[in-house]
């Protein structure tokens, strides 16, 4: 039996130059060219495409057009995510401020009354601790939710909205 191949080359070297845009944009730049809501959720050009072509087409145009929204649409599922998963939200915030307290020593000792830890004991503190809250609040779990969350609503969203007009006339053939 013949081992299938796949051209992974041809299908990432689609993607890469789009996400090596998307890392050289600052954050603030790609939040300025939001487009307006009304543009976004415009009701009147959904509709279901006619063929996979189509869907192909649509996708391409909606994704590099409104990628800043849709960008922020995974922001808000990601800020859902972590107010519907208080446990991980805790996790997160015991981690970073436990980080940020260890590192305010500067290597010094803590010393606490009858007590004293070395940096290196705090971390295994912080660790023994966050490791087993961590795999409680099941934070694979979340991010898978977030994947398929955004994956749905945003090529839902690309392969439903059609392209405006203007752009539909200028890829046919004269």
């Amino acid at each position: 039996m013949a081992r299938m191949q796949f051209p992974v080359d041809m299908i990432t070297s689609r993607f890469g130059d789009r996400l090596n845009s998307i890392r050289s944009t600052s954050m603030s730049s790609r939040f300025a060219n939001l487009k307006p809501i009304s543009e976004f959720l415009d009701l009147k050009r959904l509709s279901k495409p006619a063929d996979f072509g189509e869907v192909q087409s649509r996708v391409n145009y909606n994704l590099s057009y409104f990628s800043s929204n849709y960008a922020a649409v995974f922001v808000m599922l990601s800020i859902y995510s972590l107010l519907t998963n208080p446990v991980l939200l805790f996790v997160i915030i015991l981690v970073t401020v436990g980080l940020y307290g260890i590192g305010k020593l500067e290597g010094r000792d803590l010393d606490i009354g009858v007590a004293r830890a070395s940096t290196s004991q705090l971390y295994t503190g912080l660790l023994i601790i966050a490791v087993p809250l961590g795999l409680y609040a099941s934070p694979i779990t979340t991010v898978l939710w977030l994947i398929g969350a955004t994956g749905v609503t945003v090529i839902g969203h690309a392969a439903l909205l059609e392209k405006p007009i203007e752009n539909a006339f200028s890829e046919e053939a004269v």
